[in-house]
């Protein structure tokens, strides 16, 4: 598999597209970022975080206190990514009633077919 192409899955599958999108409006800490994002599972969500963090997307800052703190806050990289991928979300929010048509007209086309 091509490098690039793992780097783009990452960025864009369902929890990642959430999370860097979440993480442009401010730092995180884990527990808050679940809440936030909705539907994800715990594990989900730290392996996701780990994801992003190791492809530079993601900045993880434990505070050595107690009980311990760790936030999650975007890179420039990261910024860079959710900056793109929140576009692409608005895109798809403005065009769903044409992508809705387009399932019904196919469904439709589809349905007759057989």
């Amino acid at each position: 598999m091509c490098p690039s192409r793992l780097v783009l899955e990452h960025v864009t599958s369902r929890w990642g597209v959430l999370i860097l999108i979440a993480l442009l409006e401010r730092s995180y800490r884990f527990s808050e970022l679940r809440r936030h994002v909705g539907g994800v599972s715990e594990k989900m969500l730290a392996q996701t975080l780990q994801t992003l963090e190791r492809d530079g997307f993601v900045h993880r800052d434990a505070k050595p206190v107690i009980p311990p703190r760790v936030d999650y806050s975007l890179t420039g990289l990261g910024r860079e990514a959710a900056l793109l991928v929140a576009e692409l979300g608005r895109w798809t929010e403005d065009r769903l009633a044409s992508v809705e048509e387009a399932r019904v007209r196919y469904d439709t086309v589809r349905e007759a077919s057989q």
